[in-house]
C-alpha cells in the first residue's frame, strides 16, 4: 500500500513571500509614505499659526495715516501689509469685496480707535487682528473697539462650516471616482467606458452638491447664502475632484488613488484656509492652497455665504480647470485603448 509523500514544510521566508507579494509590498510602502506625509503636512501647516502680510487698511487724518502705516510696516515678522484708505466707507467696501481683511480707523479727537474685521472670512484671523491691534494700541496709550462688518453666522462655530462642506464634497468626488474605476479595473478600457464614468460622476456631483447645500442651509441652518449658488459650487467641486481622480487612475492605475489623496487630502485640506485662513498659513501651504480644489472651494464657499459672492472668479476658474483637465485626460486615455473589449463600467 503506497502513501503519498507529504511536501516538506515551507520556510518562514517562503511563507512571507506568499503572504506579501512584491506588488503588495510596494502598495504598503506607498501607504506608509502617505501616512507620514499626512502628518508632516497637517502639523507643518497648522502647528504655529501667525499672521503674515495680512491685507490691512488704515484710515486716519493727514500725516497720521502715513505715520500709522509706517509703524505697522515695521512690526516684527511682517504680520500686516498696511495701506492708506480714504474713509470708513472705502474700508468697509474693500473688506466686503475681500480686498483687505481688516482696517483701523484712527480717531483724531479721542483715544479710542475702531478696528473693522470680518469673521465670516475666518474667525482665527479676525481674532488675531484683534489681539495684535489691541496690543499695539495699548503701547500707544490708546484703546480699540472692534466692529465685525461681515460676521460669521451664529450657527457657524468658528467659521468652519464652509471648509467642512467643501471637504465633504471633495471626499465624495474622489471616493465615487475610485469606486467607479476599481469596480471594473483601474484603467478605462475604451472611450465608451470613460464617457459612462464621467456621466455617472456628473450625476453624483449634481445630487451631492444639492444635498450638501440643503443640509448646511435649510436643514441645519449652519450657513447663510444662496442654496442655488452653493449647489452649483458643490457640483463643480465634486466633479472637479472626481474627474481628476479618474484621470490619475487612467495614468497611474490604482496608484492614482494615492496620488489623488496626496493632492486633495494631504496637501489640499491643510492649505485650504479652513482652520487657518491663508494669511496665517506658512509660505508653502499659502502658495499652493488657492490652486487646489479644497482651497479654491473654501474661498468660494465663504464668498457665497458671507461676501455676496464677491471675488470668486479665480476660484471658479481653478475648479473649472481641474474639471476640464480631468475630463480631457480620462477621455484621451479611453481613446488610447479603443480596441479593448468593453467589460462593465
Amino acid at each position: 500500500m503506497s502513501r503519498t509523500a507529504e511536501a516538506p514544510p515551507k520556510s518562514f521566508l517562503s511563507e512571507v513571500k506568499d503572504a506579501v507579494t512584491p506588488r503588495a509590498t510596494l502598495l504598503v510602502i506607498g501607504v506608509v509614505a502617505l501616512q507620514l506625509l499626512f502628518i508632516a503636512s497637517y502639523v507643518g501647516a497648522l502647528h504655529h499659526p501667525k499672521p503674515k502680510d495680512v491685507a490691512f487698511g488704515v484710515v486716519a487724518p493727514g500725516a497720521a495715516a502715513g505715520q500709522t502705516v509706517a509703524r505697522l510696516e515695521k512690526l516684527p515678522g511682517g504680520p500686516l501689509d498696511p495701506r492708506t484708505l480714504t474713509d470708513e466707507k472705502t474700508a468697509r467696501e474693500q473688506i466686503a469685496n475681500r480686498d483687505i481683511d481688516g482696517a483701523l480707523l484712527v480717531d483724531p479727537n479721542g483715544t479710542t480707535d475702531t478696528l473693522l474685521v470680518a469673521s465670516g472670512g475666518g474667525k482665527t484671523l479676525s481674532n488675531a487682528l484683534i489681539a495684535l491691534t489691541t496690543e499695539l494700541e495699548k503701547d500707544q496709550g490708546r484703546t480699540v473697539r472692534t466692529v465685525d462688518v461681515v460676521p460669521a453666522d451664529a450657527q457657524d462655530a468658528n467659521g468652519l462650516t464652509p471648509f467642512y462642506l467643501v471637504v465633504g464634497w471633495c471626499v465624495g468626488g474622489y471616493l465615487c471616482a475610485s469606486a467607479l474605476a476599481i469596480s471594473a479595473g483601474a484603467r478605462p478600457a475604451n472611450p465608451r467606458r470613460a464617457v459612462i464614468r464621467l456621466a455617472a460622476m456628473a450625476l453624483v456631483s449634481i445630487v451631492g452638491g444639492l444635498g450638501g447645500a440643503v443640509i448646511v442651509g435649510p436643514v441645519l441652518g449652519a450657513l447663510p447664502g444662496s442654496v442655488a449658488a452653493l449647489w452649483g459650487l458643490g457640483a463643480l467641486i465634486t466633479f472637479a475632484v472626481g474627474a481628476a481622480t479618474l484621470a490619475l487612475q487612467c495614468v497611474f492605475g490604482i496608484v492614482g488613488i494615492g496620488v489623488a489623496v496626496l493632492l486633495v487630502v494631504i496637501l489640499g485640506n491643510p492649505s485650504a484656509g479652513g482652520a487657518l485662513p491663508p494669511p496665517m498659513l506658512p509660505p508653502f501651504w499659502k502658495a499652493i492652497g488657492p490652486a487646489l480644489p479644497p482651497g479654491a472651494g473654501t474661498w468660494a464657499a465663504r464668498s457665497i455665504a458671507y461676501f455676496k459672492s464677491n471675488d470668486i472668479t479665480t476660484s471658479m476658474l481653478v475648479l473649472a480647470a481641474w474639471a476640464a483637465l480631468g475630463t480631457a485626460i480620462t477621455l484621451a486615455a479611453g481613446s488610447r485603448n479603443r480596441q479593448a473589449p468593453p467589460q462593465g463600467l
